[in-house]
């Protein structure tokens, strides 16, 4: 869930925790080639190599939290589509396969790079894109992220890159 305070973005919602390595295919199962002119159909099964039942527990604004890695695999634009169409608000990692972090980006998935040993499986998190601070309200404990730059934020709140042009005739800063 997604709320404006000012010039703050605050999301909110469960974590779902997943380990290093986490592949395209182990988001969008290479096997489900055939779904992908329809990706809310394939949204359906997103993460099920990883967690059988993670797209029928996944709640709008819950968190996608990974380890090292996270993304890597080929360029499969649709994986990170498919995770925000699952309803996911942000994916947590230490890091990320460069093109799946910018794919992410341009779709408007917010991706975070912080430290995720502090936050387990079903911890309520309280996230601050502009400030860069996640609070785990399930450990009362704070932890932090680099703040993502304004245009990243701007990119994200218009739905991603092509909704950004689309909506400022152009790419604005």
């Amino acid at each position: 869930m997604k709320e404006s305070s000012g010039n703050n973005k605050i999301l909110n919602g469960k974590s779902f925790k997943f380990g290093d390595d986490i592949s395209t295919d182990l988001i969008a199962p290479g096997r489900l080639f055939h779904l992908r002119s329809n990706l809310p159909e394939m949204a359906k099964h997103v993460l099920e190599d990883a967690d059988p039942d993670f797209a029928s527990k996944v709640g709008p604004g819950d968190f996608v939290v990974g380890g090292r890695n996270f993304g890597l695999g080929s360029s499969r634009e649709h994986a990170p589509t498919i995770i925000k169409l699952a309803g996911v608000g942000a994916v947590l990692a230490k890091s990320f396969a460069r093109i799946f972090f910018r794919n992410s980006i341009n779709v408007g998935l917010p991706v975070l790079i912080c430290d995720t040993d502090k936050i387990d499986e079903g911890d309520k998190l309280k996230i601050d894109l502009k400030t860069g601070k996640i609070k785990n309200i399930s450990k009362n404990i704070e932890l932090e992220f680099s703040p993502l730059p304004e245009v990243m934020i701007k990119i994200l709140d218009d739905g991603g890159l092509t909704d950004h042009i689309t909506k400022n005739k152009g790419f604005n800063l």
